[in-house]
C-alpha cells in the first residue's frame, strides 16, 4: 500500500497537550514552538561511521514513494522523521517516521498525517547496560590534564552518569522542562529525553546555523551574583580555551558546504535557569543542496562533546571514560522531505529502561590544560540538576 501523506493548517495550541495518554511521545519544543509526533508509519536503525547517510538514504527512498498533500508547504510540514544519531558508531542510531504529527511555528499551526501508521513498539533500542563501577570522575579528569600537559592531546569531553530508579512519567517529565527551560530545546526521541541548550545545525533553505556553548559556571538567585560568575568565566582563559576549540570545529566543518560564515570575534553568555555558559552563534549559507542530516554527520562530533583533535580525543575518551554513551553527545532532532530540519546535541538528557523504570542521567565537561579535578566534578552536578528536577 503506497504512503499517504497530508497536512493541513489546524489552530494553535499547547502541543503537549495533544499527546495521547500511554504513548511514548516524539517532542522536538522550543519556546512553546515545535514538533509533537505519536504512532509509527516506518522506522529504521542504521549503525557504524557511514550511520547519517544511510539514514539519509534510507529517507530519500521513503520520500520518493510517498504520495504528498501538503497545503502548508513550510520547513516541518509534509513528511517529517525524528532521529537520535549515537555519539559513535557501535551504538544503535533510531528514526522514526511519525503517523501523526503536529508542528507549530509563529503563530502558526498545522497537523500531518501519515498513512498506514501503527501504534508506537517499543523503542528499537536495547536495553541499559548494568552499572559498573568505573574510575573515580575527578581521578579521570586528572589523568587527562596529565595527558594533555604531556601533547597528548589539546582538549578531550569526559562523560559521567548516574541512574534513577522508579515509575519515570514521561509526560510529567516534559511539562516540567519545557516549563523551567523554555529557552532549551526539548527533546523525547525513542526514550532519550532532556532538555539541550545546544543546537548542533538548523537548516532552512540555504540558510545554516549552528549555535555552539562550551565554558559553563552556575547561576545563582542572586543577580549580582550571577553576573560575578559570568564575568569570572569570560575572563577565564580555560573557558576561553575550551570554548575557542569548540567554535574552530564548527566553523570547519560547515566552511565544507557554505559560504559567507558569520563567526563572532567573542563568545555572548547564555543565562540559562541553573546555569550560565560561553556561547556563539555561527551562520552560514548553503552552496549546494547538502541536507540537514548530512550536514549534522559532517559537524559531528563537535569539539564541544568530543575534544582536540577530534580522533585522538574519541580514541581517548573510548579508551578511558569507561562509560556506554549510547545517543547522549549525539545529534537529535528532525528533518523533513526538503532537507530542511533541526538537530540538536543530546545534552541534559536521560536513557529510559524500555519498562520506564530507569534513567540513566548523563552530563560531560570538557578538560583542558587548566582543568580542576573537583571543579570538573561540581560543574557535572550543575549540569545533572536539570534533568533531576525534572524528575521530581
Amino acid at each position: 500500500m503506497p504512503v499517504e501523506v497530508r497536512t493541513r493548517l489546524v489552530d494553535p495550541t499547547d502541543l503537549l497537550d495533544l499527546l495521547p495518554a500511554g504513548t511514548a511521545p516524539l517532542t522536538w519544543l522550543h519556546e512553546g514552538d515545535g514538533l509533537i509526533a505519536w504512532d509509527v508509519a516506518a522506522t529504521t536503525t542504521v549503525r557504524g561511521p557511514e550511520r547519517f547517510a544511510r539514514a539519509q538514504r534510507w529517507w530519500t527512498r521513503f520520500c520518493a514513494d510517498a504520495h504528498i498533500d501538503d497545503a502548508v508547504l513550510a520547513p516541518g510540514t509534509g513528511p517529517v522523521a525524528f532521529a537520535s544519531f549515537a555519539f559513535d558508531g557501535e551504538a544503535e542510531s533510531v528514526i522514526t517516521v511519525p503517523g501523526t504529527i503536529v508542528g507549530q511555528r509563529d503563530g502558526k499551526a498545522w497537523i500531518t498525517t501519515i498513512s498506514p501508521s501503527q501504534p508506537v513498539p517499543t523503542p528499537a533500542v536495547g536495553p541499559l547496560p548494568t552499572p559498573q563501577s568505573r574510575p573515580d570522575y575527578r581521578d579521570l579528569v586528572a589523568a587527562a590534564v596529565e595527558d594533555i600537559s604531556a601533547g597528548l592531546l589539546d582538549k578531550v569531553v569526559l562523560a559521567r552518569s548516574v541512574s534513577v530508579s522508579g515509575d519515570i512519567d514521561v509526560l510529567r517529565t516534559l511539562r516540567r522542562l519545557t516549563s523551567r527551560y523554555s529557552d532549551c530545546w526539548t527533546f523525547s526521541v525513542h526514550g532519550l529525553i532532556g532538555a539541550t541548550p545546544e543546537l548542533l545545525v538548523r537548516r532552512t533553505g540555504e540558510q545554516v546555523m549552528s549555535r555552539v556553548l562550551a565554558g559553563t559556571v552556575p547561576r545563582s538567585k542572586d543577580d549580582a551574583e550571577s553576573g560575578q560568575l559570568a564575568s569570572a568565566m569570560v575572563a577565564s582563559d580555560k573557558a576561553r580555551e575550551e570554548h575557542a576549540y569548540a567554535v574552530m570545529s564548527v566553523a570547519q566543518a560547515l566552511g565544507t558546504h557554505c559560504t559567507d560564515l558569520d563567526v563572532p570575534t567573542e563568545p555572548s553568555v547564555l543565562r540559562l535557569a541553573n546555569v550560565q555558559h560561553l556561547a556563539t552563534d555561527v551562520h552560514a549559507m548553503l552552496v549546494d543542496d547538502t541536507s540537514v542530516v548530512a550536514i549534522a554527520g559532517a559537524l559531528h562530533p563537535t569539539a564541544a562533546v568530543c575534544g582536540t583533535p577530534t580522533e585522538r580525543a574519541m580514541q581517548y575518551i573510548l579508551a578511558h571514560e569507561g562509560l556506554d554513551r549510547g545517543r547522549y553527545a549525539g545529534p537529535v532532532g528532525w528533518f523533513d522531505a526538503n532537507g530542511d530540519g533541526e538537530f540538536g546535541i543530546a545534552l541534559r538528557c536521560g536513557q529510559l529502561s524500555v519498562d520506564n523504570s530507569r534513567i540513566d542521567l548523563f552530563a560531560g565537561c570538557g578538560i583542558v590544560a587548566g582543568s580542576d579535578p573537583q571543579s570538573e566534578f561540581e560543574e557535572s552536578e550543575t549540569k545533572l540538576a536539570a534533568m533531576r528536577w525534572a524528575l521530581g
